[in-house]
């Protein structure tokens, strides 16, 4: 039987709009760099490697999610290279700088997509959707 927490957060991540999942999806990369600089700081390699290596997947996942049909696609595409290639040399190099450098961008595109995602509800209220 499935504890009840399990049940619980299953069915909201279910239930979560784009914007929402968008926001997780930020908030969990944001979360993992940090940790890794944490890792770094204190030189935890395996704990370093484990937390980049997800938030590289989380990349990962939205770049191959991209809609092509965007002109945003390209430029997010591009950010997400940057993203993912700045992560792998922060792991080998085991360098928390290079991490520092794209977490403000990671935060940045969170706080944007978050916007759109309040005006799209706000309009979508507006008309009765």
């Amino acid at each position: 039987m499935q504890n009840p927490y399990a049940k619980y957060k299953e069915q909201s991540v279910m239930t979560m709009t784009q914007g929402d999942m968008l926001k997780l999806l930020y908030e969990e990369i944001i979360s993992r760099l940090n940790k890794a600089v944490i890792c770094i700081g204190e030189k935890d390699i395996a704990g370093r490697n484990e937390h980049l290596k997800k938030a590289r997947a989380i990349v990962t996942h939205l770049s191959t999610t991209l809609d092509p049909q965007y002109e945003v696609s390209k430029g997010l595409s591009s950010l997400y290279e940057y993203f993912s290639y700045s992560i792998v040399q922060a792991n080998i190099n085991n360098d928390a700088g290079q991490i520092q450098e794209i977490l403000p961008m990671v935060e940045e595109l969170k706080d944007a997509f978050a916007q759109a995602d309040r005006q799209v509800r706000m309009s979508q209220s507006a008309k009765g959707v």
